[in-house]
């Protein structure tokens, strides 16, 4: 069917309304007339590009353009939240909130129709046309409250992401989150879900310095909203209470990681993440964000006391019956013909293509299987068995039971029990390096592949298997490699000895980092990762720790110490901090109160080597600058007044019995401190010598 690019004009924006795009239908019978709500001039850039783009140059185009917006709304890896679910080529799929149609994108491949309620005329044009090629796709554009009385009663899904939270816009009531809940509930068949992605107001990256998704501030959610704001986010308890409150008691919770808007990996409540498996933690693609600690090791801990769920940074909740999926990992921003998901399932392991150019790449798995257990053979290594299914192009595995290796590792690690960890890293090198010359070598035995149960070793995964012998130093190399990069706290083990004692020299190893570089682009077809393409987005991620060192040495800096001698010589007890002297980057100004039994006041003006020239010194008024006898220093003299120190301690003597003083008294001082480095300071001092 032939398809013309919708390229509209602000006048068209107004006045054309396409019944179809491509052979999505369009629906305008509650239409406003304007579009209330907008994002600017960016939805026509989208516009432009789904009208006029494919969407095999989506990535090209998202690492081009080195926006948010463009990545958000064009990234395959937006439709993840929804892939997994088990929508078939039957059901019926309400979308609410539909936007620019990339969860839309991802529904339409897998359900017989899908009916798409968005409030913006210009996004359900950029979703429309972005989706020109489906024929199943039908939007209504307006208001929810109004659409909502025409709409089916019978949809197997309805579909929320990104949306729950703006319940107060689409029902503005006393309790709009349960009436807009009661109100979607009307809408879904029996045994039919009701799917709701939605942020964590507790999510661990808003204690850690994310700003609030919806309105970029810091700690908004956590606080209540003490702003106020068009959105309100829930904790999984929040959440529960809605639910009841809704009269629904068959409910799931999931936990999308590291958030629902680009999700990689998925877990539940029958499979939590097990610690050292949460090390994606940036989450700082829109806006900069602080760092008040450090994620990993936080997730780590909070994992270890079974508090995950409460600090999970995203909920995925199903309303409705359960599913088999326990877990799922998604292996797809890599080229078409390696893009697949990984499932655990209630009884079984599956891989499932998400490109049909991937099915060749789950087949040569099952291929896999059988030369690596011919390969391992007698070894006692056990080879976890993958059966091909030619009709759906899923790859499936026997679920196994046990702890993975790297698991292991850690706990050895972590606990420096370093023999322990050596012992696992030795009897993985003898599997590792068992009939070498069979010609089938498993370049993904890295450690998370490999589960450990009593004294059977069994391996998991190993997508990466290829006819060839690769060497099992370079295998063993990458296993490390791989471990060491995942997870900062690994750095305590000796990296160069254990790859020393298998051999691995220094020009072997740069050859084999080489080489996996080389073999990563080749998986994802030279495109740029997630995080490299945060990296070019721009934004910044701030250390408050670092922060806080540097003001707190800002604050050191910026205060002079004053000693007082009342004839017993000088000490830290008889002494006080003055700050906020200040005036400019080297000009400070104080005034000092002492009393008239101080013999001698000394004034240390830095702790740094530094030039300090003394604009004036005035005691009750009386300008004592000039008087040669009343300063002392432990510098040496430029001129009278202006004195180089090359010490961190410099400090400025005063003979206060050079001067008249009374029972209460006040010493101005102002003077500008320059810091100098060690090697000028030096040069200043040597040449004084030579002058004088």
């Amino acid at each position: 069917m032939g398809y013309t690019p919708i390229t509209l004009t602000e006048e068209d924006i107004i006045h054309h309304l396409p019944e179809t795009i491509g052979q999505v239908s369009l629906n305008y019978d509650f239409y406003p007339g304007e579009d209330k709500y907008s994002d600017g001039a960016i939805e026509d850039e989208l516009l432009e590009i789904a009208s006029s783009c494919s969407r095999m140059e989506y990535p090209q185009i998202i690492e081009e353009k080195k926006k948010w917006p463009i990545l958000y709304h064009l990234s395959p890896v937006r439709g993840n939240i929804v892939d997994f679910l088990p929508i078939t080529s039957k059901d019926k799929v309400l979308e609410i909130g539909s936007g620019c149609g990339a969860i839309t994108d991802t529904l339409s491949k897998k359900a017989h129709s899908v009916t798409c309620v968005d409030l913006s005329k210009k996004r359900s044009f950029v979703n429309a046309n972005r989706n020109h090629d489906r024929n199943n796709i039908t939007i209504h554009v307006g208001n929810f409250k109004d659409i909502e009385p025409t709409l089916d009663t019978d949809f197997d899904y309805v579909c929320l992401i990104g949306v729950f939270e703006y319940g107060a816009s689409y029902i503005p009531t006393e309790t709009p989150y349960e009436d807009f809940l009661n109100i979607i509930l009307k809408h879904v068949k029996k045994n039919g879900r009701v799917i709701i992605a939605i942020e964590n107001k507790f999510g661990l990256k808003y204690w850690a310095g994310c700003a609030e998704d919806h309105n970029g501030e810091y700690y908004s959610s956590i606080e209540g909203y003490p702003n106020g704001g068009s959105a309100r986010t829930f904790t999984r308890q929040g959440l529960e209470k809605i639910f009841k409150k809704c009269g629904v008691d068959e409910y799931s919770f999931y936990y999308p990681y590291p958030d629902y808007k680009l999700m990689h990996t998925l877990y539940s409540d029958k499979r939590l993440p097990q610690k050292g498996e949460l090390t994606d933690n940036t989450c700082n693609y829109d806006r900069n964000r602080l760092k008040t600690f450090n994620e990993s090791f936080t997730f780590d801990s909070i994992i270890e006391d079974d508090e995950f769920p409460m600090f999970s940074n995203s909920y995925l909740a199903i309303i409705g019956p359960d599913i088999d999926t326990k877990y799922v990992k998604f292996s797809n921003d890599r080229k078409e013909e390696y893009a697949i998901r990984t499932e655990i399932t209630v009884d079984e392991v599956i891989k499932v293509p998400m490109d049909m150019k991937a099915r060749n790449h789950l087949k040569r798995m099952a291929e896999a299987y059988t030369k690596l257990k011919a390969r391992y053979e007698g070894s006692g290594l056990k080879i976890n068995k993958c059966v091909f299914d030619d009709d759906t192009g899923i790859a499936h595995f026997e679920f196994e039971k046990g702890i993975s290796l790297e698991v292991l590792m850690d706990e050895a690690l972590f606990n420096k029990d370093f023999k322990k960890f050596e012992e696992l890293f030795d009897k993985y090198y003898e599997y590792v390096s068992y009939n070498t010359a069979a010609g089938i070598t498993n370049y993904d035995m890295i450690f998370a592949n490999i589960l450990v149960s009593d004294e059977c070793w069994t391996v998991i995964d190993y997508e990466w298997t290829f006819d060839a012998n690769k060497t099992s130093e370079e295998v063993a190399y990458r296993a490390l490699y791989c471990y060491l990069l995942e997870n900062q706290r690994r750095n305590c083990f000796d990296f160069s000895k254990l790859t020393g004692k298998i051999g691995i020299t220094e020009e072997m190893a740069e050859l084999f980092r080489e080489r996996e570089k080389t073999f990563q682009k080749s998986v994802t077809g030279n495109r740029e990762s997630l995080g490299e393409i945060r990296a070019t987005i721009g934004t910044y991620v701030i250390d408050t720790v670092e922060l806080a060192e540097k003001e707190l040495k800002r604050i050191v800096n910026e205060r002079i110490q004053v000693y007082f001698d009342n004839g017993e010589g000088y000490s830290e007890q008889n002494s006080k901090y003055i700050p906020d002297v200040y005036k400019d980057k080297n000009h400070i100004e104080a005034d000092i109160e002492f009393d008239g039994n101080v013999k001698m006041l000394r004034i240390d003006p830095a702790d740094f080597r530094a030039v300090v020239k003394i604009n004036e010194l005035v005691i009750n008024g009386i300008n004592v600058l000039d008087n040669k006898k009343f300063i002392q220093t432990n510098g040496k003299t430029i001129k009278y007044g202006t004195y180089v120190f090359n010490t961190e301690d410099p400090n400025i003597n005063l003979r206060l019995n050079e001067v008249l003083i009374k029972g209460e008294n006040v010493l101005h001082i102002d003077m500008e401190v320059i810091p100098v480095s060690a090697e000028i300071a030096l040069d200043i001092s040597n040449s004084i010598k030579k002058l004088f």
